[in-house]
């Protein structure tokens, strides 16, 4: 791999953390909002933020992370099956994390949030876009 293309790796590699810093914030309001305005159980809470933080983050990573062009539906399809792996495997590993070993629920949220951030990047970079990297219409514009 040439140093051009360590460096845009790198760049893409910071642009997804930030991009997955703001969905987490964005899943940590929502559901605190959501359990702070309704009466509902905290799950159904946790579930809404999970979805929005997951639209949010993709659609972000989509277009400026691996500039995409690909088919919306189907790279959509791909994200949502690994959340369909990833969600409930994580809420195990939370749960273990926390009522077996004793961990701070805050520390187990951050070992799995930092274990989400490091397994969705290498899935996206090499399932979902690895084909359609830097394909979109900025991605073009940049080469021309």
């Amino acid at each position: 791999m040439s140093d051009l293309n360590k460096k845009k790796e790198a760049v893409r590699a910071i642009k997804f953390a930030l991009f997955s810093a703001s969905a987490g914030i964005i899943e940590l309001s929502v559901a605190s909002l959501l359990d702070w305005l309704t009466d509902w159980k905290y799950w159904p809470c946790y579930l809404i933020a999970l979805i929005c933080s997951v639209i949010w983050n993709f659609t972000l990573n989509r277009q400026f992370t691996f500039q995409s062009a690909n088919n919306v539906p189907i790279a959509m399809a791909k994200v949502l099956l690994f959340y369909a792996v990833f969600t409930p495997t994580s809420t195990y590993f939370v749960k273990f994390l926390t009522e077996n070993l004793g961990w701070p629920g805050v520390l187990a949220t951050g070992l799995n949030m930092a274990c989400n951030l490091i397994l969705e990047f290498l899935y996206d970079r090499f399932f979902v876009f690895r084909d359609s990297i830097d394909t979109n219409e900025r991605a073009q514009k940049k080469k021309n």
